[in-house]
């Protein structure tokens, strides 16, 4: 016999499975990089979480975005970035400051930077389409992440605009950092947030 839980939704999709998606959008929270440590996940699951974002709504299939991932061996080129994205911006910045700048590179077991591809122009996809697709990407991973146990964050700042940053991260014209990815586990669980009712951010017309 069928449980009423197990019964298909509209979709054909068990009601088991609506509750695991629900339950999974509603838990995700931001744990920002100084909070995560290892593990992170292996390359190879690493891969998968990248597969998810690859499931991305795409106008026109031009994958407008993409993700650069920061293995041991570029923090140091990364921390560099940062102190001297840091002395671009102020170039009577502390020792003390540089150096925290720099260790922005180190704080995340796993970290990876979304990149949105605003060009070539293509007169039917808007960038802020573009815009949205990476959105999609990045929350895709993020969900999976959160699936397979892990906790993310999202971060960003004026480095991620500094010829030292682009360069390090070989981005190339019309290609916009957007923000990082974090992804670790958290050092300790935190309460969850309040999200705002649908009346408070919908219009019926």
């Amino acid at each position: 016999m069928t449980h009423a839980k197990d019964a298909p939704g509209a979709t054909g999709v068990s009601q088991d499975l609506i509750e695991l998606a629900e339950n999974l959008i509603q838990t995700r929270q931001h744990i920002g990089p100084k909070h995560l440590t290892e593990p992170g996940p292996s390359r190879d699951l690493l891969l998968r979480l990248l597969e998810a974002a690859a499931a991305a709504p795409d106008h026109a299939q031009l994958r407008p975005w993409r993700f650069v991932a920061f293995g041991e061996q570029s923090r140091d080129k990364l921390a560099a970035a940062f102190a001297d994205a840091l002395l671009e911006r102020d170039a009577t910045a502390l020792p003390e400051q540089l150096e925290d700048a720099r260790q922005k590179a180190y704080r995340s077991p796993t970290l990876l930077l979304a990149v949105a591809r605003l060009a070539p122009h293509n007169p039917d996809v808007a960038d802020a389409e573009k815009l949205i697709s990476l959105g999609c990407a990045v929350q895709n991973l993020m969900l999976s992440a959160l699936a397979h146990g892990f906790a993310t964050g999202l971060t960003s700042g004026k480095a991620l605009t500094s010829q030292a940053f682009r360069q390090v991260c070989g981005l190339a014209e019309g290609e916009l950092a957007v923000c990082f990815v974090s992804i670790g586990t958290t050092r300790k669980s935190r309460p969850r947030k309040i999200r705002p009712a649908p009346l408070d951010f919908v219009s019926w017309l």
